[in-house]
């Protein structure tokens, strides 16, 4: 007789919330998870005056109502993030070209989503690729659009498949901005509070090395030591789940699937000051850099601490992960400088978390497809196998990449597996 009725693979989001779901469900459930903590792509820091922030995943908005259900469940308070005042250009540009750029953007994107998939004239096409035959397009606008990419999907547009890129912007469905919110008291908190509702269900530092596929069980080996399942939830990003040995062999389509992803490429940066000095000269905090691609930054402050986030995305981002931290810290500092102005020179608190090459999550925000020919690699990977299920936020039917999605990953991963039979 197998040990539990579920296993459980990672303590994201989507894990967690798979695992409180089946609890519920009065399912016999263990949660084991590689990092010693718990939250995945969602992690925290402490400043030194004790101040505790996101260097993960932070943001959410009105649509996210998954997210902000549970959110509100478990006593979290969100923060409307500050926006008032002008948007910043770096460089600088006037704001009526900004915002025609901006209306040109959502034009060229509107347009992606739109594309037919079934016709033979899109197949096997990069985003790249697809941005290039947009010749009735400003060059300023497409390449707004390869920046979006950079800094949203964290890979370069020759990099991404064009009909995964579709098949993802059109499940990202907000009519809020997606960086409306936060929870004050960091989203992690609200992972360490998910989790708590797991007692000692949750087993950190346990890494899962290997799965045995049985006729009535499943055998998932945690650093030598053996558990049984009656099913198995691997919920973590595709590529970090084709790095666990299966046996016997998945079929050759779910092998296909697995390899048809890369990770995503992001750092992310968190800039204390004293004040919100932006904001007396009528700035918003948020600034678009279109040289160099795939940054953003925009005000993350709440409470007595006054801070700009700033994103590194794609291409950029790998290029960094190669230099000293400090550095890069320079080098942000000099921008928000130059473009906040002086004070953004003398930061209190510098905090930067690279995610290129993490060594449970191999990248963030999120994997995306590489494979060009992969069209069914999703699709596939829901499937999964009788007794084996794939859930992660890449996955999702909305919000695919955000918390949210990951959030609505658990819950259909949780719906997949049989109840008891009393």
């Amino acid at each position: 007789m197998a040990d539990h009725d579920v296993i459980v693979i990672g303590a994201g989001f989507t894990g967690l919330t798979a695992a409180t779901d089946l609890m519920a469900a009065g399912l016999d459930v263990i949660v084991v998870e590689a990092r010693n903590r718990v939250g995945g792509r969602v992690e925290s820091e402490y400043l030194s005056n004790g101040t505790r922030i996101d260097t993960g995943g932070q943001f959410l908005c009105r649509d996210m109502t998954h997210l902000l259900e549970t959110a509100e469940r478990h006593g979290a308070h969100t923060v409307f993030s500050y926006v008032d005042g002008e948007q910043s250009y770096r460089p600088a540009i006037p704001h009526e070209q900004g915002d025609a750029i901006w209306d040109g953007l959502e034009q060229l994107r509107e347009r992606m989503r739109s594309v037919d998939l079934t016709d033979p004239a899109f197949t096997g096409l990069t985003v790249g690729q697809w941005i290039d035959r947009q010749t009735d397009m400003s060059s300023d606008v497409t390449a707004s659009f390869r920046r979006l990419v950079k800094g949203l999907w964290c890979r370069a547009p020759e990099d991404v498949a064009l009909a995964y890129l579709v098949s993802n912007d059109r499940r990202i469905t907000n009519i809020y901005p997606e960086l409306e919110m936060f929870l004050g008291d960091t989203m992690h908190a609200l992972a360490d509070r998910l989790a708590a509702g797991l007692g000692d269900r949750l087993r950190l530092s346990a890494p899962a090395t290997s799965i045995t596929i049985m006729e009535d069980e499943v055998e998932v080996d945690i650093e030598g030591r053996a558990l049984t399942a009656g099913h198995v939830i691997i919920a973590v990003p595709p590529v970090m789940a084709r790095r666990i040995e299966i046996s016997p062999p998945l079929p050759a389509e779910l092998e296909r699937a697995l390899a048809a992803w890369e990770p995503g490429c992001a750092i992310k940066l968190q800039i204390g000051y004293r004040t919100p000095f932006w904001r007396n000269k009528g700035l918003s905090g948020s600034v678009m850099w279109s040289d160099p691609q795939g940054i953003y930054a925009c005000d993350a402050s709440h409470d007595d601490y006054f801070g700009i986030v700033v994103f590194l995305g794609g291409p950029l981002a790998s290029d960094w992960h190669k230099r000293p931290q400090g550095e890069l810290a320079n080098f942000v500092t000099s921008e928000l400088g130059a473009t906040l102005g002086g004070s953004g020179h003398e930061p209190v608190s510098v905090c930067i978390r690279d995610w290129v090459n993490d060594a449970w999550s191999d990248g963030a925000y999120s994997d995306v497809i590489t494979d060009l020919e992969a069209t069914d690699a999703e699709a596939v990977l829901l499937e999964g196998l009788p007794r084996l299920r794939f859930a992660c936020s890449e996955l999702s039917p909305s919000f695919p990449g955000y918390i949210e999605g990951a959030i609505v990953a658990g819950k259909q991963a949780a719906r997949s597996i049989p109840r008891r039979r009393e």
